[in-house]
This record gives C-alpha cells, sequence and structure tokens, in this order.
C-alpha cells in the first residue's frame, strides 16, 4: 500500500498515538525529523505549532498537510513516526516497505542557519542540560536580551522544549546568531572545553545547601535504618550488595548489575522517560539498597553526576495532608535552605540533570499509581501523591532522574508506560549469605557454626536469601544453634525465633526455657498486634504517640524493641513510630488474629477471600468489621477508608497459616483457649482447600490432541506457601488430590527458593506426573535442591533463565536418575559449563526412556560435547536435543557427530549460534546419510561455507526423512544462496 493511503487510512490511529498521553512531545520529535529532512518547510513548521492551540488540532493540522504535500512526504512521515513511537504503539499501525530509512544530513551545511534546521533533532538532544550555559553566551555577547532569555525558560517547558524554543529564537536572529549556538554546542561536546560539564560552577548559594543537604542525607543513611536500627548499626560494617538484573522485558537484560547501573544507561528501555523502578519482594533490600545509595552519594563516591540527591519515604509522605507545590516538597520533606530559596529553586529547573530524587516504597503509598491527573507547573500545590505521580510520569521536573522502589506486583503496566527502566532486587545469592553472616558476627567461629547450621538446613538457607530472614537468623544464632533437629523449617518459625529472642532479652533471669516465654509477655503482645492490625488494614505504617495511646502501647512497649523511630529528614514532625520492617508488623497482625479474643470468627475468611475483596473495593471497611469499636468510632473510620494492601494481607495470611499449625499450638495454651486456636485452624484449612479449588475450577479444558495445562497466578503460590506455613501433609494432601492436569506454568512468578521448597512440599503430593514450568525465575541452585522431593512427580522440568550453575545440575541430575517419570529437561539461559555435562551423560547411558535435553545459551564448549557425545553413544531413545548459542565449533559438532552415528531415535536437533565451520557441517553430513529418524537439524547463525553446504546436499540425496535443515545467516553468498535453493529445497534459508 502506498504511504499516502497509509497515512489517510490510519489517521485515527495516528491522532490517539501522537495525543493520547497529554504531552507534546512525540509531535515536536516528529516536527523536528520532517524539518531536518526537508520534509517541511519553516513556513509549514510555524504553521502548525501554533502556541495556545489544542495538542489534536496541531495533530490534525501535520497530518492534513503531509497528505497534501503528497507519496514522499508522507513515506517521511511514517518513517519518523515509526523512530519516535514506543514499540507498543507502532505495532498497531502499518509502515510502508520504503519508511525503514531516514537520510542522514550531513553534520554542518553551508550555512549555519540552514544547519539549525537540517540538525535539528540532534541539535535538541545536544542542547538539554546545557542551556542554562547557552542563554548566558548569547547574553553576555549581545544577541540575547532578559526578556529573550525569559522567554526560553518558562517553568511550563520541558528541557527538549527549552531546546527547541532556543533553537527558534536563535534562528529568527539570522546567521551569526546560529553560528555562535553551534560554536557553543560544538566547544560544549569536546572534553575539557570551557563549556563542559565538570567546570560547570553552581552560585554559592547552591554549594552551600549541597554541603548541608548532604550532610543531612549522610547522617540519616550512616546507620542502617530498617531491622537493623534495634542496634544501632553502621551501614557499611553490614551492607552486602543483593543480586540486581533488569526486568526481563528490558533491552539486551543480562547479568548482574553495579549500584551505579541503576541510574547507568544499560536496559533502558524508554529513553524518554525519566524514571527508574527497582522492585522486589518483601524484605529482598530495597530501602537498604536506596540507602547505601544515598550514602556513597553524601560520601562523594557514587552519583557524582548528580549535584544534589533528594530522598523520600513514601510511608512517611502518608501523613502529609497539605497540598504542597514541588519546592515544599523539597525543602520542607528533605532540607530546608537557611537562605536564598527561591534561586535554589530555580538552579534546580535550570538545570535538572544535575538533580536526582529518591522514593522508598511506592507500594506503601496509600493511593494507586495513575496518569489521569496531570500538573506541569512545579510552582502549583497539589496533594502529595499527585506530585509524587506527576513526578514519576515526566509531567513534573522533566530531566531529573528518579529511583522509585516498590514491590513487585505493585508495579502496574500503566506504571511501566512511564519508566526508563525497570531493576529487579532478588535478594542474596550464596556467597551473599555468606559474606552477611561474616559480617555480623564478628567472631569467626561463630560465623562458622550459623553457617554450617545453615548448609545442614537447605530450607532455612533458601529462606536466608531474602535479607530480612538472613538477619533475623542471624541476630538469633544462640537460639539457632541450639535447637538440634527443631531447626526453623518456616518464615513463621523464623519470626517466633526473633520474637522469643527478643522478648527473653528483656528478662533474661526469667522464663527462658520452655513455653513461657510469651505468656510472660502476652499482654504486649496483643497490643502491638492489635497496632499492627489496624495499621495494615489502613494502609498507616507510621504511627504518632495518638496512635500508640489509643492502641493501649505504652514506653515499656516500645522498649520491646520491634518498633523503632521512624527517621524523618524533616524536623516539622513530632516523634512517631514503625515497627522495625513491613513483614514484622504483617507478623504481629497475625499474632492478634490468633490470639486476641477481640476479633470476631469472619477475620479469617476475609482475611483468604482478597479476590473478592480486590473486585469489591472492600478490604479495609471488611476489616474494621472484624474490630471492636463504637458506632462513632466507625463512622470516623469509615469516612476515610483506605484500600488495605493486597501483599501485606497475604502476608499476614501465610504467618497466621504458619502460627496455627499444630507444631505451634503448645504455644498457645496459656494464651488463648484450645478450642478457640482449633477452630480457627479449621477455618485456615478449609479457606485454602476452597481457595485452591477455585483455581481449579478455573483450568480451562485442553484443545483436542493436546496436555491439559494449568498457568499459574501469583495468588496460586501465595496459597502455596501459606499450605507449606502450616505444615500439615493432611491439608496438602487434600488440596492437591484435586488437581488433575498434565502441566503446571509457573513463569515471571518471582518464585525463589523459599518458593521451591513450599511448592515441593505441595507437590509433592499430586496423584499424576505433571511438566513443571519454572522459566523466568530466582529458583538458583538452592532453590534446585528445595525441588527435589518432589522430584518423583515431574515428567518434565523447564527452568529456563534461573541462575543456576554446574552445583545444581549436578544435585538435581543424581535425584533426577531415581525418577521413572521424569522424561525432558530445559536449562537454556543459565550459568552451565563443561563441568556439568558429564552429569548430562550419565543421564542419558541410565535413562532408556528420556526424550528431551535443551541446554540452549550456555557455556558449552567443545570438551563439553564430546563429554555429552559417550551418553549419546549409549542413549536409544532421546528425541530432542538443543544445544544452540554455545561455543561447540566444528570439534564439537564432530563429537557429536560420532556420538550419533548410529542412533536413531533423535528427531530434532539444534546447533545454532555455536561457530560451527564446514567441517562440523560435513561430520554431520555423514550421519543424516544413513539416519531414519532426523526430521529437522538448526544450524542457523554458523560459519559454514559453500563446501559444508554441499556436503549436507549430498547426504539429502540419500535421505527422505529429513524434512528441513535451517541454514540462515552462515558464510554464504547472496548468489550461493540461491544456487543451494534450486538444488534442494529442503534447505532453509
Amino acid at each position: 500500500m502506498l504511504a499516502k493511503e497509509l497515512v489517510l487510512k490510519q489517521r485515527t490511529t495516528i491522532l490517539h498515538a501522537l495525543c493520547s498521553s497529554g504531552s507534546t512531545e512525540h509531535l515536536e520529535r516528529i516536527l523536528d525529523i520532517l524539518l531536518a529532512q526537508g520534509g517541511l518547510t519553516w513556513e509549514d513548521y510555524q504553521n502548525i505549532q501554533v502556541l495556545g492551540r489544542a495538542l489534536y488540532a496541531n495533530a490534525r493540522q501535520l497530518l492534513d498537510l503531509v497528505y497534501t504535500k503528497g507519496e514522499d512526504t508522507c513515506e517521511l512521515f511514517l518513517a519518523a513516526l515509526k523512530l519516535v513511537l514506543p514499540e507498543e504503539q507502532a505495532a498497531v499501525l502499518s509502515f510502508s516497505e520504503s519508511c525503514s530509512n531516514l537520510e542522514d544530513k550531513d553534520e554542518y551545511q553551508s550555512t549555519s542557519h540552514h544547519t539549525l534546521l537540517t540538525q535539528r533533532p540532534s541539535l535538541v538532544y545536544k542542547l538539554q542540560g546545557c542551556i542554562d550555559g547557552a542563554l548566558e553566551t548569547l547574553l553576555d555577547l549581545g544577541h540575547f536580551s532578559s526578556s529573550d532569555c525569559e522567554e526560553v525558560r518558562l517553568p511550563i517547558y520541558t528541557p527538549t522544549q527549552q531546546a527547541r524554543r532556543l533553537l527558534d529564537q536563535v534562528r529568527s536572529k539570522g546567521d551569526s546568531v546560529a553560528t555562535v549556538l553551534l560554536q557553543y554546542i560544538h566547544q560544549k561536546q569536546e572534553p575539557g572545553s570551557a563549556f563542559n560539564q565538570s567546570n560547570l560552577t553552581p552560585p554559592k548559594e547552591v554549594l552551600k545547601y549541597q554541603k548541608k543537604l548532604s550532610s543531612s542525607v549522610s547522617a540519616q543513611a550512616c546507620f542502617l535504618s530498617t531491622y537493623g536500627g534495634t542496634s544501632h548499626m553502621p551501614l557499611e560494617d553490614i551492607y552486602i550488595d543483593g543480586q540486581l538484573e533488569l526486568a526481563e522485558d528490558s533491552v539486551n537484560a543480562q547479568g548482574p548489575l553495579g549500584l551505579e547501573d541503576i541510574v547507568g544507561l544499560a536496559g533502558i528501555v524508554n529513553k524518554e522517560a525519566d524514571t527508574v523502578i527497582v522492585s522486589g519482594e518483601a524484605g529482598s533490600g530495597k530501602s537498604t539498597l536506596l540507602q547505601r545509595l544515598h550514602l556513597l552519594w553524601a560520601q562523594g563516591a557514587a552519583l557524582r553526576d548528580f549535584l544534589l540527591l533528594f530522598p523520600f519515604s513514601c510511608r512517611r509522605l502518608n501523613s502529609e495532608h497539605n497540598e504542597l507545590s514541588v519546592q515544599e516538597l523539597l525543602f520542607q520533606h528533605c532540607c530546608w535552605p537557611d537562605r536564598e530559596q527561591a534561586e535554589i529553586f530555580q538552579f534546580i529547573l535550570d538545570h535538572p540533570h544535575l538533580i536526582l530524587f529518591t522514593f522508598d516504597g511506592l507500594d506503601e503509598l496509600k493511593q494507586s499509581f495513575s496518569d489521569e491527573q496531570r500538573i506541569c507547573c512545579p510552582t502549583q500545590r497539589a496533594p502529595v501523591h499527585i506530585l509524587l505521580f506527576n513526578l514519576i510520569q515526566g509531567s513534573l521536573m522533566k530531566g531529573v532522574q528518579k529511583v522509585v522502589t516498590s514491590r513487585s506486583e505493585a508495579v502496574s503496566p500503566l506504571l511501566k508506560k512511564h519508566l526508563r527502566k525497570e531493576v529487579v532486587l532478588k535478594g542474596f545469592s550464596p556467597n551473599g549469605i555468606d559474606c552477611f553472616v561474616k559480617k555480623h558476627h564478628r567472631d569467626p567461629t561463630v560465623a562458622a557454626k550459623v553457617l554450617e547450621s545453615l548448609q545442614a538446613n537447605t530450607a532455612l538457607l533458601g529462606l536466608c536469601h531474602s535479607p530480612v530472614l538472613c538477619w533475623i537468623v542471624s541476630q538469633c544464632h544462640k537460639e539457632l544453634l541450639g535447637c538440634g533437629e527443631g531447626s526453623p523449617k518456616t518464615i513463621t518459625d523464623v519470626y517466633l525465633m526473633i520474637l522469643q529472642h527478643f522478648l527473653q532479652h528483656q528478662s533474661p533471669l526469667r522464663s527462658t526455657m520452655g513455653s513461657g516465654w510469651l505468656q510472660e509477655h502476652l499482654k504486649t503482645v496483643l497490643l502491638l498486634g492489635q497496632l499492627a492490625f489496624e495499621g495494615i488494614t489502613t494502609t498507616c505504617y507510621i504511627f504518632s504517640g495518638t496512635d500508640l495511646e489509643a492502641c493501649g502501647v505504652t514506653e515499656k512497649d516500645i522498649c520491646m524493641v520491634f518498633l523503632t523511630k521512624s527517621k524523618d529528614m524533616s524536623s516539622t514532625h513530632s516523634k512517631c513510630y514503625e515497627f522495625l520492617h513491613m513483614t514484622m508488623q504483617c507478623f504481629f497482625a497475625a499474632l492478634f488474629i490468633v490470639l486476641s479474643s477481640n476479633t470476631n470468627r469472619s477475620v479469617i475468611p476475609k482475611l483468604f477471600e482478597l479476590e473478592n475483596m480486590r473486585e469489591a473495593g472492600l478490604s479495609s471497611v471488611c476489616f474494621r468489621a472484624c474490630l471492636p469499636s463504637s458506632d462513632q468510632q466507625q463512622q470516623a473510620l469509615e469516612k476515610e477508608t483506605k484500600a488495605a494492601e493486597t501483599p501485606n494481607l497475604q502476608i499476614t495470611a501465610m504467618f497466621v497459616s504458619g502460627l496455627l499449625s499444630q507444631r505451634h499450638q503448645k504455644l498457645w495454651l496459656h494464651c488463648c483457649p484450645s478450642a478457640v486456636v482449633e477452630k480457627k485452624a479449621r477455618q485456615v484449612a478449609r479457606c485454602l482447600s476452597k481457595g485452591m479449588q477455585k483455581h481449579f475450577r478455573s483450568i480451562p479444558q485442553p484443545v483436542q490432541g493436546e496436555k491439559k495445562s494449568m498457568h499459574a497466578m501469583p495468588d496460586f503460590v501465595w496459597l502455596i506457601k501459606c499450605l507449606y506455613e502450616m505444615q500439615e501433609s493432611r491439608i496438602a494432601k487434600d488440596a492437591m488430590s484435586k488437581l488433575e492436569v498434565d502441566h503446571l506454568k509457573l513463569t515471571y512468578c518471582n518464585i525463589g527458593p523459599v518458593e521451591c521448597t513450599a511448592l515441593a512440599y505441595v507437590l509433592q503430593h499430586l496423584r499424576n506426573p505433571v511438566g513443571l514450568q519454572l522459566d523466568n525465575n530466582s529458583v538458583g541452585d538452592v532453590g534446585v535442591e528445595q525441588l527435589l522431593p518432589c522430584m518423583h512427580i515431574c515428567s518434565s522440568l523447564y527452568l529456563r533463565n534461573n541462575n543456576i550453575t554446574d552445583e545444581g545440575v549436578h544435585k538435581l541430575i543424581a535425584k533426577s536418575i531415581q525418577c521413572d517419570s521424569f522424561q525432558k529437561i530445559a536449562l537454556f539461559n543459565n550459568k552451565l559449563t563443561d563441568a556439568c555435562m558429564q552429569n548430562f551423560s550419565h543421564l542419558l547411558k541410565t535413562k532408556q526412556d528420556f526424550l528431551s535435553l535443551r541446554l540452549g545459551n550456555n557455556n558449552i564448549t567443545a570438551e563439553g560435547a564430546k563429554q555429552l557425545a559417550e551418553g549419546l553413544k549409549a542413549n536409544h531413545s532421546l528425541k530432542y536435543l538443543g544445544l544452540w548459542g554455545n561455543k561447540i565449533g566444528d570439534e564439537g559438532a564432530e563429537a557429536l557427530a560420532n556420538g550419533l552415528e548410529s542412533n536413531s531415535s533423535l528427531v530434532w536437533l539444534s546447533l545454532v549460534g555455536n561457530g560451527v565451520g564446514s567441517a562440523g557441517a560435513c561430520a554431520l553430513a555423514n550421519i543424516i546419510r544413513d539416519n531414519t529418524s532426523l526430521e529437522e537439524l538448526w544450524l542457523t547463525e554458523n560459519c559454514i561455507t559453500k563446501m559444508g553446504v554441499e556436503c549436507l546436499i549430498e547426504a539429502l540425496k540419500h535421505n527422505r526423512h529429513v524434512t528441513s535443515i535451517w541454514l540462515r545467516n552462515n558464510a554464504l553468498s547472496l548468489e550461493e544462496v540461491e544456487e543451494m535453493k534450486q538444488r534442494e529445497s529442503r534447505l532453509i534459508f
């Protein structure tokens, strides 16, 4: 279809793509490109960009003009559109075949005046961040007046809009002024020139403020502010890097990242956005990571590109009820300037690229992210959450970098639209656990004993991948080392251990043995439990003195160290408290539900019926109804109903499940009537069974000829974890007896070692073998070990992209050889090397019913291929072998060919991207000649020449079973490809 027809046919879709965001940026970038390419004249541009006219009207004017100008301009327009629009918007549009390439213009034209047009897109980019300097230069040389500068600097403009206004102004003033600006930009790009960023000298008042701000940030960041606040622990003495990775949908997602990579160039998916989000599970170390970044900036050890860093806690912003402007938000909630507030704020507006905002705990904000209410003026007052949402999406303070932390489940598709990139924090690596324990215990003997205890209890080791749980285990080392075979297995066990640890340290000479420790402090536990429960159900995580008083919490209760003073960088707030960690608040809320007689019988069912409450938006009201209060109090509460956070309610439900386990009921003997506890335990069992059955009923019937498959959702994983916390095999067995599927898919479900332990505990009770798909999670070697108890029920196991190494494979294969049902494994995109290939060779020799082995995108070389070939020689069942994306080369291909010489079972073989040349292709041709089973051979992206293809063609003359050999992107000319196609149709190029 012609470009002109495409523009007309897709007019409505194009208009929506250009205007739906409310931002003019897409339209203006397209105008820049059309000006540079000669598709529009300067007069055309001025007719479209009418100030004050609606965005849709300007976009319609452009479409009318482009269509009128004819086919060539329409092609240019579609090419610009394809370049500018995000992928998901461009995907719904059709483009002409000739619209993909835009002509590169010479960097400088005959006149500077003309260069401003032909190089406009790159000049706009280069001017961002140095507009102030350019204006000062033009002002000093007399080319610009103060009013000219003010017109460019209008606060409603984003940095790119300011750059365009500057170019427009300069162009109107003639060639000599254009020359000055171009020389300035050229000098700016030169490292070491007078205009280089490193030589920018901020005003004296700004430097004074920077010093005060960094001092304040340092004071707040130098001690661990979360759970470590109990011991006033210096951050540098205890901090260990967590595992940082780009989110799976990021560009070039690869490997672990460093702290500064968070604001670096790696993984950017939207260059126009300013916000990076660091997501992770509760307790994965997000707040501590941000604190580490703050401290490094304050010390001048990192983030040196940022002159000012403003840290915010969303938890604390919840308590701000006044409407604020951006200036008030910065100065009241971070650091108040001693003088010249207006000058300092103007510097921030003029140099957005020098500023970094951080927002910790977006998921803890009372309001869910929305981009409906837009504001763009930094002096306009608005509710704090509206300011925050506009900062994140770039409507406010465009150009300022923002780093936000949030739990993974709170990162909605709507929020992702406004992100520069997403980075995932996955807790400690095995080495990180080792380092943390050694840092926590300066006595090497104690550290060694703790680590030895963890290695002996792999379930507990799995829990320690979560930094908060690793801290608890380290903190309670005496209890851990003294518990023998009763070592903690579940998250509830670990939290009960820290509860006992702190309570007994308050009265070390009294009931330190037996179960009396809880009864002695029951009143405190219930008071803190009520405070926690009411906070969870009203999204309240910081408590004032009035809140504590309302629940009867006294100074003595505070001294139990489960509550810690809430840090606030502003000095305008009175003393407030928060629980050591969000999960600790959930734990105390669960204790209240289990032990209190003041909650009615509906509280547990409501806790487990989150899906219904999400649909109805009733979380808070439902839970408040479970608490005793007067009618007046109830009405006051319902006036400001806030939705309780589902993730926190789920954590609370998980703790309730664990606390009501038979294993812990002795603890409650003197704290709560046994009949009441047993009744609540039965309620939980019913709720879990009902929740599971609801998931099972949602499984669609399979298409005829296909296996029945269940794609599990995150709520299913939560129910599995609750079943594991209860540690009652009867309940787990009953729940699983009703699941009848052939394939269970749990991809992208944040499955780590903790979840693997729970899955194995529950899935081992399945009646029939199942294919278990865990692709794109964080299983790791420890998680693999946790899955071993359910391997007997697995017919296949898919573990793509899970950070698994040779160590994990060694344990996995040793177990799977003993499992009769196990027939398929996929481990591509992991960290496997030649060292584990002996294990796979042993698997193939031992299991003569094994069907599929896929090991693509690892680090396997010719040596590993040789070891695998030994297994292939002895195996007579394997049908699928995938080794794409490794490094086996000709030598490895020859070894595999030798191993498959007498094979009569292999149907599909992939050696894509392995550096295989003609020697390897000829070796493979030798087995094709007489093979009666092989149907597909994939040799794409290798370095096979015409000689290698000739061998394959000759072999195919003797083989009618092979349906296709894929040879795209090899060392062949176009003429050779055409010739080979004509000679053999089964070769795919």
